[in-house]
Formats: C-alpha cells, structure tokens, sequence
C-alpha cells in the first residue's frame, strides 16, 4: 500500500470544507492512513493501527456519516438504502491493497451483511497513481451506467490483473468480461465527461476527508485504513448496527410516550 505524496493533489486543488467535524476527522483519517502504511520496524502486523473496539462510539465521526448518500440509483453501490450501517471505501484499481480487500474481505462481507441487509457498500473512485488510475476509474463508471460495475470491478481486481495494466484495450477487454453488453457505449461514457465529473467529485471527497492511501474507508463515520483483517471490518459493522438498533428502540420508545400523552 502506498501513501499518497503532495505529487498526487496539484496546487489548483481546493480542499472540500465540510464543517469542524470533518476537519478533525480528516486530521485522524489522515493519521491512521500514515501508520497503516508507514514502514514496519517490529515486525508486527500493520492491522494493529486500525483496533476497533465493541464501544459503538469510539472513533466515530457524526460528520463523516452524513457522506453516505442512500441514493437508490446509485450504480457504484450495492445494499439496501435504508441498511443501518453503510461501509464508503475510497480505492484505485492499481492499488494491490485494494484488490487484496477486494478478493479476500469483500465477498465475505456482502455474504454475512449485505446479503442480510444490514450493511450497504458504497464505492468511491480515488484514483492516486497516475493516468492509468483515472482511466480505470472513468471505465468503471462507465461500466456501472449498464449496471455492471461489480463485474468490472471483480474483474479488475482479478489475481493477476494489475499487472496488466489499464490501457485502452485492456479496459475495454475487462468490459467485455464483465458482461458489458454495448462495448461501443462503453468506450464513449468512459471518454465523457460525465464520468471525469463523477470520478473527480469522488476523488474530492476521499482527499477532503484527509485520506492518504489507498484503500480508506468510512463505517458509519468510523475511519479505517488499509487492508485490514476481517476481524477489524466485523467488529466496526457490528458496533454500528448495534448502535443504530438502540436508536432506533430509543426512537420508538420516544414515539409511544409521545402518543401515550396525546392520548391523555
């Protein structure tokens, strides 16, 4: 996993102002991506950097929820809108890290919370590494505008498939097995600028948050960095759906007094 370097935000780049919250969170997202990259000198695995503890509290950012968007046509996302606890991962398709979660977490994940409806996933393109990077990312939007993002993204991530690189052609072969149907629709989505606009206002969001690797993510506004193990990702989801459970009793508990009264 790679850390992010000035080289990667030119100096026209405005940084996105979300509010104090977000500024302290993006100072800690920022942190922990530091340490799940910086150079290990113990010996010891990285994965103690992102501990997540089963306090539904610890380390999260009020702010940092409200960037989970529920959109019901959201293309780049899988899960229910209305699932209690939304996972936002910031990745680039040339970033190994990335296609280490995407291979040996994700699939795990969507089985035991998608599938059940407690946890959505909503794909960010964070393109850090270069043109290739930006051309993999507008190509797997262009994907999803035939509802085959995942695939491509499966494909993408495929053992083996960055070091193939991301050329035209090569993009153009991974949309053709991921089962894109129109290859010609394909070519020009990825080359509109609908789809720099989409991949830039992404890309804005993950560095204005503070991330500075690949792959970052967001639980419910809890920051996690890097490829960590499974264990991290399960307890951070089951902190957050435990905690939108007791507000969500909390809420009916207050609604039933409410109607209790004005039945008085």
């Amino acid at each position: 996993m790679s850390k992010s370097t000035s080289s990667r935000t030119p100096s026209s780049r405005k940084p996105l102002i979300y509010g104090a919250g977000v500024v302290l969170a993006a100072a800690l997202l920022g942190f922990v991506s530091y340490r799940a990259t910086a150079p290990d000198h113990s010996g010891s695995s990285s994965s103690s950097v992102a501990d997540v503890t089963a306090d539904p509290d610890t380390g999260v950012q009020p702010e940092l929820a409200k960037l989970a968007r529920r959109d019901a046509g959201d293309k780049l996302a899988q899960g229910r809108v209305d699932a209690p606890v939304v996972l936002i991962e910031y990745a680039d398709f040339k970033c190994g890290y990335c296609g280490k979660f995407a291979r040996d977490t994700e699939p795990a994940l969507v089985k035991k919370y998608v599938d059940d409806g407690t946890l959505r996933i909503e794909w960010r393109n964070f393109p850090i590494f270069g043109a290739e990077s930006e051309a993999a990312a507008r190509a797997a939007w262009a994907a999803g505008q035939q509802g085959r993002f995942w695939q491509f993204h499966r494909a993408a991530y495929a053992e083996g498939a960055e070091e193939k690189g991301f050329g035209k052609d090569r993009l153009k072969a991974l949309a053709q097995q991921a089962g894109v149907a129109d290859l010609d629709r394909f070519a020009r989505d990825a080359d509109s600028s609908a789809a720099s606009a989409a991949v830039s206002k992404d890309q804005e969001q993950g560095y204005g948050i503070g991330a500075t690797s690949t792959p970052s993510f967001l639980i419910n506004g809890r920051p996690i960095a890097g490829a960590q193990p499974m264990e991290t990702f399960t307890q951070a989801i089951e902190a957050a759906a435990e905690k939108a459970r007791n507000t969500e009793d909390a809420k009916g508990g207050e609604d039933t007094e409410d109607a209790e009264g004005s039945a008085k």
